[in-house]
């Protein structure tokens, strides 16, 4: 029988195949106990290990909330994971062009990401946890696979990062003295055109976050943490980006991305890749 590997094993080899940029088997292949409160704590000796190191927590992302896809990678919930200050880049602050060779497998996805004002509780309708945010501003989430292939289990995932690799937020629109009701309804219907190269590569929106919008990827995640003793509850100043309006594509050096909405007053947004 298979011995199942300890917490700080995963986590040290985790780090160890982003720092050398070397793909790994999927952990669940050769430690068949690694479920996803298991995969979990994995995480949080990751975040522990990248804290000793000098690495601040500035947010969470959350995964797998365009059920579009789940089917494609095998997957039937979404997860979280952690942003730190060595991940998170205002478009604006950036001085050329995202490098690559930073990532195992990139991909590419456009999504809505929110500055909490102050910690959500579980429970919050749209209005209140509208209310909660200081800020809504369009991304764009470099997310990476150091299984190859991209062929993996939620556990996998969780552990690594969440797929996380980089997460790049454009124009900070406040939402204080905006009229919470179009907001609302802007998140849930919004249409977004991701582009290439000047060249439509896909479309999505708002309903394909969660059905119902980035709003409701945000409630998801305050109830999970609130129902996981283990995990940091959300404060007052993290980032949330709120998963993947469109499908995650694949990126090469050279390319220029852009992303195109409508029917929210968020401008678009554009990243240039070496």
């Amino acid at each position: 029988m298979t011995e199942p590997v300890s917490t700080a094993a995963h986590a040290r080899t985790i780090l160890a195949a982003h720092e050398h940029r070397r793909p790994i088997p999927p952990l669940t292949g050769w430690d068949p106990a690694l479920d996803l409160p298991a995969a979990y704590r994995v995480a949080a000796e990751v975040r522990r290990l990248r804290e000793a190191r000098g690495e601040r927590p500035a947010g969470r992302k959350i995964g797998f909330t365009n059920t579009t896809i789940w089917e494609r990678y095998g997957v039937g919930a979404p997860i979280w994971g952690h942003v730190y200050d060595t991940t998170l880049r205002d478009r604006d602050a950036l001085t050329g062009p995202v490098a690559l060779a930073a990532f195992v497998e990139p991909r590419i996805e456009p999504e809505i990401v929110f500055g909490l004002a102050r910690a959500p509780e579980p429970g919050l309708d749209a209005a209140a946890l509208l209310a909660c945010c200081d800020w809504v501003a369009s991304g764009f989430e470099i997310v990476q696979s150091l299984y190859p292939g991209w062929r993996f289990a939620a556990p996998d995932t969780v552990a690594a990062f969440g797929l996380h690799g980089m997460l790049v937020v454009g124009e900070r629109v406040p939402v204080a003295r905006a009229d919470p009701r179009a907001w609302i309804g802007g998140l849930e219907s919004f249409t977004a055109d991701l582009l290439c190269d000047g060249a439509v590569a896909d479309r999505g929106g708002g309903r394909n976050v969660m059905g119902t919008g980035p709003l409701a990827a945000l409630a998801h995640l305050v109830d999970v943490l609130a129902n996981d003793p283990a995990a940091p509850p959300l404060a007052a100043g993290e980032v949330v980006t709120t998963g993947t309006l469109t499908d995650a594509l694949p990126v090469a050096a050279g390319q220029v991305w852009r992303l195109r909405l409508a029917g929210l007053p968020l401008p678009g947004l554009d990243l240039a890749l070496i």
